[in-house]
Formats: structure tokens, C-alpha cells, sequence
């Protein structure tokens, strides 16, 4: 079994998600925290719950998804990992934050690049990779077949969907991830967004005005 927590993070409202199994293992998804209060929330988190951080993961490269990856692979001794086509946002992360008056680290050297042929594996828990593009390049999707649930960063949200006017967006292409991708799983899985609600696929399906055909 899988818990999942959640923290929201920074001015952007970035949902940061702390998966871990029944030994106390976890992976963080998308750390935001960026003030030094939101470090240690998270940190005061981690340490209450005895657990013990195994991966950093970044469902896109979005600098308000990645506040955190220098403070939390420093002290933890990790690689944050992401999708290689995400490398351009990486790079110009610093430049980002001064675009949104923040001071924003310097990202981590090293990084670990997955794509879909990787099975993530922290633990006893296990999440499937699927590439998502369209909201920005580089955009992946965590899922968990067993426990029902799926990661969805920027790509799906409850009643909307990732905007497309940014760096590489299209609209036409982020479409169709969601619909080859998402949709096809069961209705029943739930959608653990980047920003917002949780929602469930079925529901999406049913009511998100953006994926009418």
C-alpha cells in the first residue's frame, strides 16, 4: 500500500507529493518548496514520519516544479530524475525565477534522465512512466496500475488541462497524451495533479469541457 501526501508549495500552488510505502521509504514528486519555512515544512514531514527519501522526481521541468530539487538532492544525497526533453528548462531555471522576481537556486549538475521504457522502483513502490508532452517537452505522467492512481503534473487537472501558451506547449499535442495516455485507463483511477483537487478519470472524461471532440 502506497501512501500519499501532499504539500503545496510556493505562490504557484504547486502540489508536492511524498509517496511511501509501509517501511518509510518515499519518493518525492516535484519538490516546490522554495522559502526556507517551506524546506522545513518539508523536511519537519519527512523526519515526523520517519521516512526515508529514495528519489526526487519531476513530472516536467517547470521551474516552480523544481524550487526544491538543489536543497532536497543536497541533503539527501539524491539525483533528481525527469524526462531528457525537459533538459532546456533546466537550464534556464535561474533566468525563469528572475522572470517571476524569485531567486531561484542553481538546479543540481547531475540529473538522471527516464523516460517509458524505466520503471521507477523506491521501496515497495513501483510507478510506470508515461511520456505526456504538450503542456511543455519532457512531460511525464507517474502511474501505479495496483494501487489505482495516476501522477499527472501539468498535463491533467480537475475540469481543465496545462496551458499551452508557454515554451514548446501545443495544445493539439496535449490533446492527444491525454487521450492515448490517460484515457484508456479505467475510470476509476485517480488523477493526483500538479496544481489543485485530485479527480478521477472517469470524471474527466465525463465533465472536462477541454477534451470534448
Amino acid at each position: 500500500m502506497v501512501a500519499i501526501d501532499i504539500l503545496v508549495f510556493s505562490g504557484f500552488g504547486v502540489n508536492t507529493y511524498i509517496l511511501s510505502d509501509e517501511n518509510g521509504d518515499c519518493i518525492i514528486v516535484d519538490p516546490a518548496c522554495h522559502s526556507k519555512k517551506e524546506k522545513q515544512e518539508l523536511i519537519d514531514f519527512i523526519e515526523k514520519d520517519e521516512l526515508t527519501p529514495l528519489k526526487i522526481i519531476n513530472t516536467h521541468t517547470h521551474v516552480d516544479h523544481i524550487l526544491g530539487n538543489r536543497f532536497l538532492a543536497d541533503k539527501y544525497n539524491l539525483v533528481p530524475e525527469s524526462h531528457k526533453n525537459g533538459q532546456l528548462f533546466l537550464e534556464i531555471a535561474v533566468e525563469m525565477g528572475y522572470r517571476f522576481g524569485m531567486v531561484v537556486d542553481d538546479p543540481p549538475k547531475k540529473v538522471k534522465f527516464i523516460d517509458e521504457k524505466n520503471k521507477i522502483k523506491a521501496g515497495n513502490i513501483e510507478l510506470e512512466v508515461l511520456y505526456t508532452p504538450g503542456h511543455a517537452d519532457g512531460s511525464i505522467c507517474l502511474l501505479s496500475r495496483d494501487e489505482k492512481f495516476v501522477i499527472a503534473g501539468d498535463v491533467l487537472f480537475n475540469g481543465s488541462i496545462g496551458r499551452t501558451d508557454l515554451l514548446t506547449g501545443n495544445m493539439e499535442v496535449l490533446r492527444d497524451s491525454i487521450k492515448t495516455k490517460l484515457f484508456t485507463l479505467p475510470d476509476d483511477f485517480i488523477v493526483y495533479p500538479g496544481h489543485g483537487p485530485e479527480t478521477t478519470i472517469g470524471s474527466e472524461k465525463l465533465n472536462n469541457p477541454f477534451l470534448k471532440d
